[in-house]
């Protein structure tokens, strides 16, 4: 089992230091961040992305759908809180209304492991635009689907079941009686199959950006994710450039892919 998962605090430093190595230095090319910019977190969990803009001078809001986890955010952020440098606020996206809830929009928008948690893809990236500057920017960092632990079978309680790869793309029914077998609660259970349902391949994502009006700025194909370095202690590596072309077959060796998209 990846015990890490449990630690918040270790998770949260890691989050931010993965974001200033490897993030950030993917989104200065395309934007000017020698200034003062607005980044809007979508799924901000424990606020340790967000932490990254804020420490280089940026204001930062974080968007958390979990109370729990908007209350240690805003814990972890307290001090830049509490100097108008950040906000976090707990609501679903769908129901803020980017004209009412602040008085400016966003230079930079973030989803950092969180797309493939979230239903009707189709819907809710298009529907990213309405929160952006006219120059604004959209970033994405998720792992493929297809990929070896793209289930996120690591949050599985049973060490096998944890560490095995693959297995989350077995058809639903036999993956649960899998899941079962190996002792795992209902909850688990749940989450793990919540995660099946909404799991996003590269090429549907590119679909979906493609058929949105947003212009791809920028791709990297990571075979070895930044965040492994503080994971396992490896370091990080990209997908050669052959292979980061083969439609399909990428979704099996990278472990995440950076995207970086505005609109047209």
């Amino acid at each position: 089992m990846f015990e890490f998962h449990k630690d918040k605090k270790t998770y949260y430093d890691w989050q931010t230091a993965v974001t200033t190595d490897a993030v950030i230095p993917f989104l200065e090319p395309h934007i000017d961040m020698s200034k003062p910019l607005r980044i809007l977190e979508v799924g901000c969990g424990e606020a340790g992305v967000l932490r990254s803009f804020l420490d280089k001078g940026h204001y930062g809001c974080g968007v958390e759908l979990s109370e729990a986890r908007a209350q240690s955010a805003r814990q972890n952020l307290k001090d830049y809180i509490g100097k108008g440098q950040a906000s976090i606020i707990s609501k679903n996206i769908y129901d803020i209304d980017p004209n009412t809830e602040w008085d400016k929009k966003f230079d930079i928008i973030v989803l950092k492991d969180v797309i493939e948690h979230i239903p009707n893809q189709e819907k809710f990236i298009p529907a990213l635009s309405q929160f952006l500057n006219p120059d604004g920017i959209i970033f994405f960092a998720y792992p493929p689907w297809w990929m070896p632990f793209g289930g996120h079978q690591q949050l599985a309680k049973s060490k096998l079941l944890s560490k095995l790869p693959w297995y989350h793309l077995l058809p639903m029914g036999l993956y649960k009686k899998i899941l079962g077998w190996g002792g795992e609660t209902a909850g688990t259970i749940g989450v793990l199959e919540e995660i099946k349902e909404t799991g996003i391949t590269i090429e549907k994502l590119l679909s979906f950006v493609k058929h949105s009006d947003y212009k791809i700025l920028a791709q990297k194909y990571w075979l070895i994710n930044p965040i492994y370095a503080y994971k396992f202690n490896l370091k990080q590596r990209e997908v050669l450039g052959l292979f980061s072309n083969i439609p399909y077959l990428r979704n099996l060796y990278t472990t995440a892919h950076y995207i970086l998209f505005k609109v047209k």
